[in-house]
């Protein structure tokens, strides 16, 4: 290995091959994979040469010894940056990267537009009926076709939790519908809701008035749990919850009880706290419940957009420079010495 050279490991397979393509035209990158097949202590060893990560960002798709804890970065001092396959982060600990001196980067909004078209279509898919229409239609048994009645999206009003990237997205295709758009952020105040298209209020106020509800914000904690058996009762009657955000922000129990009780009319889910689901899921087999496993954001356009934007992270990272999507800014001037300390003229 060339040791002016920044050292990119990732496990096992890239999100998209753009990442190899896009990274294999820096000069100053070289790439490894890192598989199992030879044991984990040669694949330790095969990390521990790095000074990049590139990492999953789906907690159920990482064995826990490669997640980025305190543990696996005093394994790894060498590293300088880790950074993920998405928007998402779960797979990382972000306070113990800054603790290590590591930057965190993530990449979000390249997935934006494909979570936002499926957020939008489970909506248009439970108020139509579609999924019902479908499994009434396989088994023969469509009598009258009042009884599959449905409901138009233009004109409703839709609640967003998390206005950033992708909630902004699901908001303007909203407003073609119509919508009255609501949003809570703590983060955003309410001139930049406004400008993203919506009309910024509290959590409760959202919960109340909205006949829609979209979860489109990260995990964290903050968030984890936040949506349970008070806010699927706070919300008006008939309401639909949609989420395509992270599973453990909402109880799925508790969401189970409130569609069973008929207080909550539908749920769309693209997420779960186990992912994927167990087949026999209370969730799954209830008939107002569109269901698919954590693929929102999997589309041909949106992988190959986050590839070619986390491979671009790693290359300003080998200039000693750190991408405007960091998440632990607190770490930039640590960084710069650790850069520095790699990879100073000698």
């Amino acid at each position: 290995m060339d040791a002016a050279r920044f050292r990119v490991g990732y496990l096992r397979r890239p999100m998209h091959a753009a990442f190899l393509e896009t990274a294999d035209k820096d000069p100053a990158l070289e790439v490894t994979r890192i598989t199992l097949d030879d044991g984990e202590e040669a694949a330790e060893g095969k990390l521990a040469a790095c000074h990049g990560y590139y990492t999953t960002s789906a907690r159920d798709e990482l064995p826990p010894r490669w997640r980025v804890t305190a543990d696996f970065l005093g394994r790894y001092p060498n590293l300088l940056l880790v950074a993920t396959y998405g928007a998402g982060y779960d797979t990382i600990d972000v306070d113990a990267c800054t603790a290590a001196g590591v930057a965190v980067v993530n990449q979000a909004g390249g997935n934006a537009e494909g979570v936002a078209e499926h957020a939008v279509g489970m909506m248009l898919a439970l108020l139509k009926r579609i999924p019902e229409a479908h499994a009434a239609m396989r088994a023969g048994a469509v009598k009258d076709r009042a009884a599959l009645l449905g409901r138009e999206l233009a004109g409703r009003t839709v609640g967003i939790i998390g206005l950033g990237h992708t909630g902004s997205r699901t908001a303007a295709i909203l407003k073609v519908f119509g919508c009255r758009v609501l949003a809570t952020d703590p983060y955003l105040d309410a001139a930049t809701c406004a400008a993203r298209g919506a009309e910024k209020v509290g959590l409760p106020r959202l919960l109340a008035e909205s006949d829609i509800v979209s979860v489109h914000c990260p995990l964290s904690g903050e968030t984890r749990g936040m949506i349970g058996a008070a806010s699927y009762a706070a919300m008006r009657p008939g309401t639909l919850f949609i989420t395509t955000a992270r599973g453990s922000i909402h109880d799925e129990a508790a969401l189970h009880s409130a569609l069973a009780s008929g207080h909550i009319a539908g749920a769309g889910l693209d997420v779960w706290e186990q992912e994927p689901p167990p087949a026999a899921h209370a969730l799954l087999a209830h008939p107002h419940v569109v269901a698919s496993p954590h693929i929102a954001g999997a589309t041909h356009e949106s992988r190959a957009r986050v590839a070619r934007m986390a491979a671009e992270v790693f290359s300003e990272a080998a200039k000693g420079r750190l991408s405007s999507r960091l998440l632990n800014p607190a770490v930039s001037e640590r960084f710069a010495k650790r850069w520095t300390a790699a990879f100073k003229q000698t």
